[in-house]
């Protein structure tokens, strides 16, 4: 029973597949250029795209179950409800789908609501699904690691309700893990969802004292200025992708990213571990 893997060579795909593959799990990966990939051995590769219906065709051929994660994108809508009605045609009865921590809330931010409006349709369509919601990732900060340690200052507009930052390798491994409970499963599982997050629910403050500590020197909160970081943005992305992550610093500002009352322990439960602390992955990169 074959999984299909979807943002295969990206940071969650890349940790999904090796999970998977760990585990001993029959992976197929979906990638536009198979020449300029390197994939674990005995995955098998499928050339295509999200917005090409007759490539997905091939690719979801003899497909059990898929993991289904797009990146952000004008059209990342268009290509999720794509590859859900051809999953459908071609048989697929389970599905992971990659949204985001308050998709419901966050309802100006484009590409929550647009992950909101996936998760209705993954539950109209009838998958055995899980949604996964994860909150801030951790490596995200590595685009500013050397604003922090060549000036001092944490940048991220953060503010001071908290997100429950989540480290990609813990949602690599509850991603592969959900995977093979349902394309294990004999009958059709109930949808669930499941808010991915990390130990701690860190402040500005919080996050610019774990640097301070583990670089042994001064590191402040560089504030919620959401205007300036829209600007700063749009140095190395497009604007329209700039402003939806002003939107998004917005409601860091005046909603965070909380986790609901149980759910470290039921992720902690899942991986038969700790997950990974903030200040570790601080840590590492310090190192």
């Amino acid at each position: 029973m074959t999984i299909l893997v979807t943002g295969a060579t990206g940071k969650v795909g890349t940790q999904v597949i090796e999970q998977l593959v760990k585990r001993g799990a029959d992976v197929r990966a979906l990638v536009r250029n198979p020449a300029s990939v390197s994939l674990p051995a005995g995955v098998s590769v499928a050339q295509g795209d999200l917005l090409d219906p007759d490539s997905l065709r091939g690719a979801l051929s003899g497909v059990s179950t898929l993991f289904l994660l797009n990146a952000v994108a004008p059209d990342e809508f268009t290509q999720a409800l794509i590859a859900l009605n051809v999953a459908r045609e071609a048989g697929v009865k389970h599905v992971v789908y990659l949204s985001v921590i308050h998709s419901d809330l966050y309802v100006n931010v484009p590409h929550f609501a647009g992950k909101y409006g996936v998760e209705r349709m993954i539950e109209q369509m009838g998958f055995s699904a899980t949604i996964l919601r994860p909150a801030y990732f951790m490596d995200n900060d590595l685009t500013i690691k050397d604003v922090v340690l060549g000036y001092g200052v944490y940048p991220m507009p953060v503010g001071d309700k908290g997100l429950a930052m989540i480290d990609v390798g813990d949602i690599g491994e509850i991603a592969a893990l959900e995977l093979i409970r349902r394309n294990q499963s004999a009958t059709p599982l109930p949808l669930e969802r499941i808010n991915l997050v990390g130990p701690d629910t860190l402040t500005g403050a919080d996050i610019a004292a774990a640097w301070s500590s583990v670089l042994a020197r001064p590191i402040a909160y560089g504030g919620g200025d959401t205007a300036a970081f829209e600007q700063n943005l749009r140095n190395f992305m497009p604007c329209w992708m700039a402003y939806d992550m002003r939107l998004m610093g917005e409601r860091f500002l005046t909603d965070g990213m909380i986790p609901d009352a149980g759910d470290v322990e039921r992720l902690t439960a899942l991986l038969g571990r700790p997950l990974r602390a903030y200040r570790d992955f601080a840590a590492a990169i310090a190192a």
